[in-house]
């Protein structure tokens, strides 16, 4: 199977801080990736580097075999790598469909003359962009809901509004950062068979940072552990789970304790 993403080396600083040191990653196409670790371990950052919002000071990421370090952002999309945010980063007053159309920007053929003009070309493509947004909002399970304000949605639903936003740019990678961040369970078990089923029905390959162990552990193909910018482990979920330095310096007793909960289940 090829390789959606690779990373090789890469390093950030900032200042005589090293947020990320040297870190590879080989992740295969269709493959749920998570990246773990505690505050300040340098996962964002390398999201960052990832998706051209910072250019790494050493190092290549590798899209499909093409370097894409130091691109901007807007290219990047273009290429087919969507993101979401920990801290959800909607158009508060704008529509929830309009949210969404905004996420087809990097892929809308007319120009801002044919805007103005509203040429037949301009009003196709304004048409095939509302079928489509309304789509992506009933494949999120936010039918019916395009014309509510996203300030106005529940929580959960404002999480899913932002994942159908960078669906609306067709990408083959998406990252998506803390998704389950501030759910409460029952919202985080929805979510975790939602992004299995974004994998399973769009071909699509995720990257994921999650603090939740119980979701990583859940939907995990493979994982990568990060301590101060360092790679300290990578391996599968039971792999993972098994490594001393990882529960040591990572998920301590606590997580310890969780993932032999985990495995009990598991056995039952």
């Amino acid at each position: 199977m090829a390789n959606c993403l690779e990373t090789s080396k890469v390093s950030k600083f900032f200042g005589g801080l090293v947020a990320v040191d040297k870190v590879d990653l080989e992740i295969p196409e269709r493959c749920i990736y998570s990246i773990i670790g505690p505050n300040g371990a340098g996962k964002t950052t390398l999201f960052n580097c990832i998706s051209g919002y910072y250019t790494p000071e050493q190092g290549a990421v590798r899209y499909y075999g093409k370097e894409i370090q130091g691109l901007s952002t807007d290219t990047i999309a273009g290429l087919g790598i969507a993101r979401t945010y920990q801290n959800i980063r909607l158009f508060k007053e704008m529509t929830a469909i309009e949210n969404v159309l905004i996420g087809q920007q990097p892929h809308l053929r007319t120009s801002w003359l044919d805007a103005v003009l509203h040429t037949r070309r301009y009003n196709l493509e304004e048409a095939e962009a509302l079928n489509e947004a309304h789509r992506l909002m009933k494949f999120v399970g936010l039918g019916g809901m395009g014309d509510t304000l996203s300030r106005n949605l529940p929580y959960g639903a404002q999480r899913r509004l932002e994942i159908a936003r960078a669906l609306a740019n067709h990408p083959r990678l998406l990252l998506l950062d803390e998704p389950t961040a501030g759910m409460n369970p029952q919202e985080t078990e929805v979510m975790k068979h939602f992004i299995h089923g974004l994998r399973d029905q769009l071909d699509l390959t995720i990257l994921l940072i999650e603090h939740d162990m119980r979701v990583v552990m859940g939907i995990s193909d493979r994982i990568t552990v990060l301590d101060h910018g360092m790679k300290i482990a990578e391996g599968s979920p039971a792999e993972i789970q098994s490594n001393p330095r990882v529960i040591e310096a990572y998920l301590g007793s606590g997580t310890e304790a969780l993932t032999e909960k985990y495995r009990r289940k598991k056995l039952q």
